[in-house]
Formats: C-alpha cells, sequence, structure tokens
C-alpha cells in the first residue's frame, strides 16, 4: 500500500506545480454550463413545450353598475380566460405598470399588454348600432382589425424586438375579434324586432305607421325567427364566439395563466430545467478530459526517463497503476461533485428525488474516466500525441455520446450507437436522477454496473500495454 500512496503523492505534487491548471479544469465545466444557460434557454429540455408569452397587466376596474346582465363579470377576466384557452400561450399577469414598463425597457420583454382601469366600461360600449338604439356606442373595428386603443389597451413595446412584439400583438388582435364581435352581432340581433328598432324600420317601410303595436311585435318576432332560420349554422344570440358559432367552448386551462417571476432561481436567476441537462452533461464531458491530464504526466515521466526507473523498481505492474490512478480519480470525483453543488447552488438546479444515487453514479463515471485516461497514457509517447489524440478521442466520444447535443434529437439509429460509449450510460443515470419525477433505480444501477465495465476494460488494457512496454 505504501509504494501505492508514495506514487500517488508524487503525482499531486506535479499536479499543485501548475495551480491554474487545476482551476481552470474545475471551473472550466462551470463558466461553459454557464454560458450555454444564458444562450440555449429551454432548449435542451426535452418536455419542454414552447409556449408563446403575453405578459399582461390588468387594471381593468370591472363593469358599471348599470352595464346589463351579460357578461356578469369584468371583461378583462373573459379575455384572459380566451388567452390562455389557446393552445400554445402563456399568460403572465405582471402586477404593475412601473414593473411592466421597466421589463421592456431593459429588453427583457418584448412588449406587455395593460388593460386600462376603463376597460370593461368601453368594451360594454362596443356596438355595431349607435344613438339611440345605444348609449355612447364604441366601434372598435378599423380596417386591420381592432382598435385597441379604443378599447382602453395600451400596449408598451421594445423597438429593439420588433418582430417578436409584433406576433404578440396580433395574437391580441385575433383573441379580441373572438370576444368583440359576437359581443356586437348578439346585440344588434336582440335589437331586431323591438320597438325602437321598428320605430326606426318606419323610416324606411312609411307603410308600418299604419299597422297596430302588437302586429308589428309578431312581425319583429317573424324577423328573427326567419334569419335564425336562413343561417343555420349560426346563433346570433349568442355573445360568445362558441355560442355564435354553436362549436364546443375549448377547456380553460388555469396552468396556462401564472403570476409575474423573474427568470429562473438559483444565485443567478436563470431557468433551472435547463442545467437538469446541462450540468450532467458538461459533467460527463469535462470528466473524460483527464486523458489530457494523466496522458502529459505519463509523457513527461517518459521523457525525463521515470518511468523506465519505475518499471525497474521492486514494485508490481497493479501498484504502478494504482498510484497513478489516484490522483486523477480524486481529481475526477471533486470536478463531479463540485460541478452538481454548482447547479444547485448556482443556477437552482433540483438534484432530483433521490440525490443519494448521484454518488454512486459519480464514482462510477470517474472509474471510467480514469481507465480511459490510463489507457490513453499507457498508449501515447509524447505530449504531442497526447495532445492530438487525447483530444480527438474526448471530442469525438463527447459528440457520439450526446454529452455536446441532446440525444433526443438524434435519429433513433444513432441513440443505439451511442451506448458502444461510457458517457452514454453515465447520461442516462443522470437523466434518470434529475429529470425523472420518480427514477427507475434499475436503469441507475445498470448504467453504473456498464460504467464500472469500461472503467475495468480500460485499466486492463492499459495494464497489459504498461506490462508490454516494460
Amino acid at each position: 500500500m505504501r509504494p501505492i500512496l508514495t506514487l500517488a503523492a508524487k503525482d499531486f505534487r506535479l499536479m499543485l506545480r501548475d495551480p491554474r491548471a487545476g482551476v481552470i479544469l474545475l471551473l472550466m465545466p462551470v463558466l461553459l454550463v454557464f454560458i450555454l444557460g444564458l444562450t440555449v434557454g429551454g432548449a435542451f429540455d426535452p418536455n419542454k413545450k414552447e409556449q408563446l408569452r403575453i405578459s399582461v397587466v390588468n387594471l381593468d376596474a370591472g363593469l358599471l353598475p348599470d352595464a346589463g346582465p351579460f357578461p356578469g363579470r369584468p371583461w378583462s377576466d373573459i379575455l384572459l380566460e380566451d388567452f390562455a384557452s389557446t393552445a400554445d400561450i402563456k399568460v403572465e399577469l405582471i402586477p404593475s405598470r412601473e414593473q411592466a414598463e421597466a421589463l421592456v425597457h431593459s429588453g427583457e420583454r418584448a412588449v406587455v399588454i395593460i388593460l386600462e382601469p376603463e376597460f370593461s366600461d368601453h368594451m360594454q360600449r362596443c356596438s355595431f348600432v349607435g344613438e339611440p338604439l345605444k348609449k355612447n356606442p364604441i366601434n372598435p373595428l378599423y380596417r386591420d382589425g381592432i382598435q385597441i386603443s379604443k378599447l382602453g389597451v395600451t400596449v408598451v413595446r421594445d423597438p429593439t424586438q420588433e418582430v417578436a412584439a409584433a406576433v404578440v400583438e396580433q395574437v391580441v388582435q385575433v383573441a379580441l375579434m373572438r370576444v368583440v364581435i359576437p359581443w356586437m352581432i348578439g346585440q344588434a340581433f336582440e335589437m331586431i324586432g323591438t320597438p325602437p328598432f321598428m320605430d326606426k324600420m318606419k323610416k324606411y317601410v312609411p307603410s308600418l305607421h299604419l299597422l297596430p303595436g302588437d302586429l308589428l311585435k309578431s312581425i319583429g318576432d317573424a324577423m328573427q325567427k326567419g334569419i335564425s332560420g336562413f343561417f343555420v349554422d349560426y346563433d346570433f344570440r349568442g355573445k360568445t364566439w362558441a355560442k355564435l358559432t354553436k362549436s364546443e367552448p375549448p377547456p380553460t386551462k388555469a396552468a396556462n395563466t401564472s403570476a409575474y417571476q423573474s427568470d429562473g432561481s438559483g444565485a443567478i436567476r436563470r431557468g433551472a430545467v435547463r442545467y437538469q441537462a446541462l450540468v450532467p452533461s458538461y459533467t460527463v464531458t469535462f470528466a473524460f478530459f483527464l486523458v489530457l491530464v494523466m496522458g502529459w504526466l505519463f509523457a513527461a515521466e517518459r521523457r525525463h526517463g521515470t518511468i523506465v526507473r519505475l518499471n525497474a523498481a521492486p514494485i508490481a505492474r497493479w501498484q504502478l497503476l494504482l498510484g497513478k490512478l489516484l490522483p486523477c480519480f480524486a481529481v475526477s470525483l471533486l470536478q463531479g461533485f463540485g460541478l452538481l453543488i454548482a447547479g444547485w447552488v448556482i443556477f437552482g438546479m433540483p438534484l432530483g428525488s433521490r440525490p443519494e444515487l448521484l454518488i454512486p453514479v459519480v464514482f462510477c463515471t470517474s472509474l471510467a474516466a480514469v481507465g480511459l485516461a490510463m489507457l490513453v497514457a499507457a498508449v501515447a509517447k509524447t505530449e504531442q500525441q497526447v495532445s492530438v489524440n487525447g483530444t480527438l478521442l474526448v471530442m469525438v466520444l463527447a459528440g457520439l455520446s450526446g454529452s455536446l447535443m441532446p440525444r433526443y434529437l438524434m435519429p433513433e439509429e444513432m441513440r443505439r450507437i451511442t451506448r458502444v460509449t461510457p458517457h452514454a450510460w453515465s447520461l442516462d443515470a443522470y437523466s434518470q436522477l434529475l429529470t425523472n419525477p420518480e427514477p427507475q433505480t434499475m436503469i441507475v444501477w445498470t448504467a453504473c454496473a456498464a460504467l464500472c465495465g469500461f472503467g475495468l476494460v480500460f485499466l486492463l488494457i492499459a495494464w497489459w500495454r504498461m506490462s508490454v512496454e516494460k
């Protein structure tokens, strides 16, 4: 045991001669994960369904006391329900105008819709007809759709994000049309045959003056029934889009509406879900960068003749192998656990329902990584060979395994091929523990067994190669 610890202590001292390299090796994956988390958003989340976010400030004061029986609640509620029941739309409620303007001015939101206090009142006054049939009517329609300013809707835009703002405004236009037009049609249709309507008609049909009131009422009722019978696919008395078109209203999706929250969690306030994919991907990738560290150590010792003297020393090959393995294995464990802790503390990444199982996954991943590092170190003769061959091997395995690109984006055949790499098995285990609410422990333990198998095979080949060299 003493020769092993002596060799390990020597390699530790060699590593400590260049502390900056060690710091870079430990901090580089954290920095890379941080940068990718900022830039890729939720692209690494396979379960995430992209939703268009509509940010709304609801200042609506509600209906006036004499508003009438319909709709019986603030029009803002109806509009927000329409947003939320539309597929792939997420409604975000911002509490104040000032906060909304600050978010737009800082570029965090491309556009915010503000429903002013008079929104319900103006919506209630929308009508196809004017005085005296409708008191203080508002006609919000114009060539391009709805004049939202007439309805008490203010749009706060970021001029640097015109395309995103235009998309949101178009969605708002469509939603307002679904809400406003059935209401205007329903009101107008109800007025057909009423005394004010028939009095208006006398201007165009003078003979109506000669008819008694009962007959006029009968004619008015017949006009409503006749128009309804002609347009059998529509109910003009309905004041909602579903009733007007005689269709089933979409289910209200309460989960699509939420209060404003600053993006993400953790110390940097970024989305945590993305890091459940990024952190394990780059934990695995950088674990195998130890190939370069160990390769350089071996190459330096060959250059200085140390390997020859070690081979001549009275120590077994397995002792030499373990003595060289332990320092890099410790560094790999430090790197793996450090990145998981950084993901939890800095990025707000949940550690899943079985965080204790992350310990064997990190150990087994490090064993496979150190095994491969020992193999490369035993084969490569010079620093140049380590740099070229080791870097190529690390990058090819990372790309092939799905560490650099999510595996769910790969073709099915390619996903099967990734199993030839230890990275893929490690990613399977991390995926179960970090993203599955009920992780399949059999998959985790199978992955750990596969990683240990890779590590032992690599070490046996390295042991054999060192035996041949001796």
